[in-house]
């Protein structure tokens, strides 16, 4: 994960510091674009996604296993942004979307219990389709030529549609039942890239859940954590006018 982490930025920064270099040349696109009371636009991001859990003090459980294991996983965002300026530095920002993520959960048994158990399942795997209302707070330092950096902070609430928490499918045994809904805050940074006719940005952040999502269940895969929450990297687009 940080090697990807890494790689992600160093794209990033090269993508920023060749706008930025050509803005000193072409600096003054957009000069007033800052200045509007609102405007609107569009946000595309790569998300990785994971359950951040805690493995379950449970006795019986720990007999058997000896840990539980969540790992990033690859998936995509999508928002319209509605931006209302509050003052020279700051915007407040809503980015109602729809979030497409995958999450899994591994699990290491004990090799006794897997000597009499062989079909004990090592892996489960959670499919979410969110829709997203995030309120943020946009704080935009000072513009050099066509290049700006800011930082972002807010929450937000989510509803997942493709939640399974009260109509599970008996027959499926790999199905981890989820809360549909979930409440997050996010802390991110970006750069602004004033272009002809558009300001197009990169944003990096990183969005923490603060509730449980795990729904009681006698099912030993379930019972292997004590709670269940969630945990995103967000690099996205946008495209604002």
């Amino acid at each position: 994960m940080k090697s990807a982490r890494l790689f992600l930025f160093a794209i990033a920064l090269c993508v920023l510091g060749t706008a930025n270099l050509r803005g000193q040349t072409a600096a003054g696109h957009l000069g007033q674009f800052d200045s509007r009371l609102l405007h609107y636009g569009i946000q595309v991001g790569y998300t990785l996604s994971k359950f951040d859990l805690k493995y379950s003090e449970d006795a019986t459980i720990r007999e058997h296993l000896q840990g539980t294991t969540s790992y990033y996983t690859p998936g995509f965002h999508i928002a319209v942004i509605g931006d209302l300026r509050l003052g020279k530095w700051f915007n407040l920002r809503l980015l109602p979307g729809v979030a497409l993520i995958t999450r899994s959960v591994d699990y290491s048994w004990e090799r006794g219990y897997l000597a009499t158990h062989r079909l004990a399942e090592r892996s489960r795997t959670v499919e979410s389709v969110y829709g997203e209302i995030p309120l943020e707070l946009k704080y935009r330092a000072m513009r050099h030529g066509n290049f700006r950096p800011y930082l972002t902070a807010g929450m937000s609430y989510g509803f997942d549609f493709a939640s399974l928490r009260k109509n599970k499918n008996k027959t499926d045994e790999s199905i981890i039942r989820l809360s549909p809904h979930d409440v997050r805050y996010s802390m991110g940074m970006g750069f602004d890239v004033f272009l002809r006719y558009v300001k197009f940005a990169i944003e990096m952040k990183m969005i923490f859940g603060l509730v449980d999502l795990k729904v009681e269940d006698p099912d030993v895969y379930i019972r292997s954590f004590d709670n269940l929450n969630s945990r995103t990297f967000m690099l996205s687009f946008t495209f604002e006018g």
